[in-house]
């Protein structure tokens, strides 16, 4: 293993969900080619306590350790269903829970679902500027996938994986010290 951990973390409540299977498979991808020990996450697992919430500290266990994975992580997925032209508003609170120095620098890849075509831009418009305000480095590619690019919620169009794989590649200029062909090996 290369020693650095991915967190992939899905702003969806909904099981299955579209967004939790693409953050999944980009997580897996990682895997195979770094290496990295992956996690991910989604709405479910962080529980509860995120609505009633009014800082970290309101948080219960559960919650706190999957913040706590997240800002511990040396790289993020962060997928986002897309509600009305944006990310939901309990996924954009959880987010507003971490501290912006502790995701500075930090690569992302940044990955959001829909219905279809008329929100692909909200990876761009929504989601690279929020992180953009926490000084992170979301990577060049972004992945939109629509109803079409899955099969059972499983990630199924030619497209979307050459996407994919575009942004696992760009994961190579931040871990220099990942060996593909040590995870290849495993």
């Amino acid at each position: 293993m290369s020693g650095f951990k991915l967190v992939g973390i899905a702003g969806s409540f909904n099981r299955p969900s579209k967004t939790l299977a693409l953050v999944r498979h980009i997580a897996e991808r990682a895997n195979i080619r770094y290496g990295f020990t992956t996690e991910t996450y989604d709405l479910h697992d962080v529980g509860p306590s995120l609505g009633g919430a009014l800082w970290r500290r309101d948080l219960d266990e559960q919650a706190r350790r999957v913040i706590e994975e997240i800002v511990q992580a040396d790289a993020l997925i962060i997928g986002s269903p897309t509600y009305k032209g944006s990310y939901p508003g309990l996924f954009k609170h959880l987010i507003d829970l971490i501290d912006p120095h502790e995701l500075r620098g930090k690569p992302i890849i940044i990955t959001a679902t829909g219905g279809g075509d008329r929100h692909a831009l909200m990876v761009e418009h929504q989601l690279r500027p929020l992180f953009g305000f926490f000084m992170s480095h979301t990577l060049p590619t972004a992945i939109y996938a629509s109803d079409r690019d899955f099969a059972e919620y499983a990630v199924s169009s030619d497209p979307l994986l050459s996407r994919i794989n575009e942004v696992i590649g760009e994961l190579a200029a931040f871990f220099p010290g990942a060996n593909p062909a040590l995870a290849a090996a495993e």
